[in-house]
């Protein structure tokens, strides 16, 4: 990945933590292999620039890629920063996010790669979307690494309510997994705690809810916004303590249902993903 680089199966921009066992290359070929395109790079071709963020009202695409065969390398700021090792991707995070490049890809060699532009990428959703799981996996680990390494909570003027899906989406959700789907807590009730066993993830469909860590407030979540979702991937405990400010209620989902939900609507996937991303940046850039 040239966008925060989140595994070695996306060469970093800057290493934090190990997260090798999380990317599993034989699923990202297949993932890339359902919807992309083989291509031969030129040694000397560059594939994408820094900064660089493509126009969809000239309906140019920003493409992702699988490395095959050859050496890519990754500059930013003039220096080298990452070169993704073959069944590696880079570049993805542009074309999910709708976000300027963070690197310059080159090739150092003759090169082979399998594309996806963002069309692409949701055809493939539909068909593995197992992909999705991992990714998120992937950036939830890069994200506790960096959240280990920021001091101090955010000012209540920094904490925004946050969202992720829109209202259509947030109502074809709602749709399709019905009623039973829907839990409700009256304001003030503790909906999770720091160190519990968690194996839901939830979106808020009304109301919101305040996310708190030792007890600073460091998130607000609103309609279209979600919570929980590091159970998803590990079913570790709990980060953060999560409660009611306003009568609300969530869809709660498993790892079973996030997966037919990426697949019957893979805008769920991507939005999850590029907001996942988004989180990341911001994280990033407190570090920095």
């Amino acid at each position: 990945m040239e966008d925060l680089d989140f595994s070695k199966g996306p060469g970093a921009v800057k290493p934090l933590a190990p997260v090798a066992p999380l990317y599993v290359p034989a699923v990202a070929r297949a993932f890339f292999e359902s919807a992309g395109e083989e291509e031969r790079i030129d040694a000397g071709t560059v594939l994408f620039s820094e900064n660089e963020k493509v126009s969809r009202f000239f309906l140019q695409r920003a493409k992702m890629y699988y490395l095959l065969e050859g050496e890519i390398e990754l500059i930013a700021k003039g220096k080298p920063v990452g070169s993704p090792e073959v069944g590696e991707i880079f570049g993805e995070m542009a074309a999910i996010s709708d976000s300027p490049r963070s690197a310059t890809a080159i090739a150092k060699t003759a090169c082979r790669v399998i594309s996806l532009d963002d069309k692409g990428f949701a055809a493939a959703l539909e068909k593995k979307p197992e992909f999705a799981l991992m990714m998120l996996g992937i950036m939830i680990l890069r994200l506790r690494a960096m959240i280990s390494r920021l001091s101090g909570a955010p000012s209540a003027a920094q904490i925004k309510e946050s969202r992720v899906f829109d209202k259509a989406l947030l109502g074809t959700m709602v749709t399709g997994l019905g009623e039973r789907a829907i839990v409700r807590y009256e304001k003030g009730k503790i909906i999770m705690l720091a160190g519990q066993a968690g194996a839901l993830m939830y979106v808020v469909t009304e109301g919101r809810v305040a996310i708190s860590i030792r007890d600073a407030v460091v998130d607000r979540v609103g309609p279209g916004g979600i919570f929980g979702e590091m159970a998803l991937i590990d079913q570790s405990p709990r980060a953060a303590n999560a409660i009611a400010e306003t009568d609300c209620a969530l869809l709660a989902m498993n790892r079973n249902v996030f997966l037919s939900l990426v697949k019957s609507e893979p805008a769920f996937g991507i939005a999850l993903l590029a907001a996942m991303a988004e989180r990341l940046r911001n994280t990033a850039a407190a570090l920095n």
